[in-house]
C-alpha cells in the first residue's frame, strides 16, 4: 500500500523542462500587472504570473487568415535583397565620388525599374 507523504504532487509526464525567458519593460509589466488584477490574481504570490501567462498564450486560438502567404514573405525577401544591391551601388557611387552615374549604371536601374513595375502589377492582378 503506498501512503501519500503529503508535499508536492509527482508531474510524472506533465513534468515542464523547457524555459522561455521573458523580459518586460516598466509600460509593459504594468499591463501584465493590471490584465493580473482585473482576473483577482496576485502579481506577487509566487506560481500565478506563469502559469496565468501559459493558459493565456495555449489556449488563445491562432488566426491563420491573417498569416501573410509563403509566397509574398519570399516576394518580400527578394525585394529586400533588390535594395540591399541598390544601396551597395549607390556606396560604390559615392566613394567613387562619381557625380553621375554611368551609362551602364544608368541601363541597370531602368532594368530595376521595369521589373519593378512588372512586379507590382503581377501582384495587384493576382490578388
Amino acid at each position: 500500500m503506498v501512503s501519500n507523504r503529503g508535499g508536492r504532487k509527482h508531474l510524472g509526464d506533465r513534468k515542464r523542462e523547457h524555459a522561455i525567458t521573458l523580459r518586460f519593460n516598466r509600460t509593459e509589466l504594468e499591463k501584465v500587472k493590471a490584465i493580473l488584477q482585473s482576473y483577482n490574481l496576485d502579481f506577487r504570490k509566487r506560481g500565478t504570473v506563469g502559469p496565468f501567462l501559459r493558459k493565456l498564450i495555449l489556449n488563445r486560438e491562432t488566426i491563420k487568415e491573417k498569416r501573410v502567404p509563403d509566397e509574398i514573405s519570399n516576394l518580400s525577401y527578394q525585394l529586400n535583397k533588390i535594395g540591399s544591391n541598390i544601396n551597395q551601388l549607390v556606396k560604390v557611387a559615392n566613394y567613387k565620388s562619381m557625380r553621375s552615374p554611368n551609362a551602364s549604371l544608368e541601363r541597370e536601374m531602368q532594368k530595376v525599374s521595369e521589373l519593378m513595375i512588372e512586379l507590382i502589377e503581377t501582384i495587384n492582378n493576382g490578388n
